[in-house]
């Protein structure tokens, strides 16, 4: 049996992934206990306690090296270094939500945990898993219909959110336009309007511009090639975020394997950019991991 501590359960995730455990018919999930959840807000704990049984923690650490994997999904970003750090050291198994962290900092630092201790980890946004980008990420790296001449794509935003503002929603749309273009985004336009904001991602040889569009829950993606356009709304439903938990799953029994630290963290550093363009009203360029990134060779520890 694998044990898994929950951290910061204020975000839905937490009860996503617990409801998993409980629903499981086909006992898919049968070999994982959820060991504790810990928010800094107790109702948010209460909740799940009195919903699934899951114990209480008083504190974040309190689980650290008693447990086999660890499951971060603050509704805030920066907690989520300090949350996962503990737990880090012991190698389990580790899945941290988006955004995967707010500032760039956190970004370097977590990479080199990660890599340090030769951690699994998955996380970011569960958009990666829709069958719709991944339909258009195949038709861009295959060329359908000749070469990718650009993208839009509109996903929903806070701008003002209390949980790190444009940088707690926004990991979804880059995520989703990592997912389809890759992870060459070279340099970001961007500014506020009365819907959210616009974004226009640089890449070599072509641009994807990204819509965020203030409290309307719709998801859109379009690839334009040479001689073709296609995409549509896409879903995000239960089974991209059932996909997120599998993956979490295959790592708890030492299968699947890690993205490179340079991808998990790039949504950071496109997300930063923004801001940075928001500012100073240039293009600003996507910053990277620095000595931190490039040595981690991927290796998946064993549980």
């Amino acid at each position: 049996m694998y044990r898994a501590a929950f951290l910061g359960v204020e975000n839905s995730h937490a009860d996503t992934f617990l409801r998993f455990m409980k629903e499981d018919k086909e006992g898919e999930f049968s070999d994982i206990e959820a060991a504790g959840v810990y928010s800094v807000d107790p109702a948010a704990s209460a909740k799940l306690h009195e919903k699934y049984g899951v114990p209480v923690m008083e504190s974040p650490d309190e689980l650290a090296g008693r447990v086999d994997g660890v499951i971060v999904t603050a509704r805030h970003g920066d907690f989520h270094l300090p949350y996962a750090k503990p737990y880090l050291r012991f190698g389990i198994p580790a899945f941290i939500d988006k955004p995967v962290t707010v500032s760039e900092s956190d970004a370097r630092e977590l990479a080199s945990l990660l890599e340090k201790y030769r951690v699994p980890y998955t996380g970011g946004s569960c958009l990666k898993y829709s069958p719709s980008l991944l339909a258009l990420r195949d038709a861009h790296l295959s060329c359908e219909g000749g070469k990718t001449v650009g993208g839009v794509l509109r996903c929903p935003i806070s701008m003002s959110s209390p949980y790190g503002g444009f940088c707690f929603y926004a990991q979804h749309l880059v995520e989703a336009v990592i997912t389809v273009f890759g992870d060459g985004i070279k340099t970001v336009g961007a500014h506020r309007t009365a819907s959210g904001a616009t974004a226009v991602f640089s890449y070599d040889g072509f641009d994807v511009t990204g819509y965020f569009t203030e409290g309307i829950y719709r998801y859109e993606a379009y690839r334009f090639a040479e001689k073709e356009s296609s995409g549509g709304v896409f879903p995000v439903d239960a089974p991209c975020f059932l996909e997120e938990f599998r993956s979490f799953h295959r790592l708890l029994r030492g299968e699947g394997e890690n993205p490179s630290p340079e991808h998990f963290m790039k949504p950071v550093f496109v997300m930063n950019a923004a801001v940075r363009s928001f500012a100073s009203g240039r293009e600003e360029p996507v910053g990277d991991l620095g000595p931190a990134g490039g040595a981690f060779d991927g290796t998946v520890a064993k549980i």
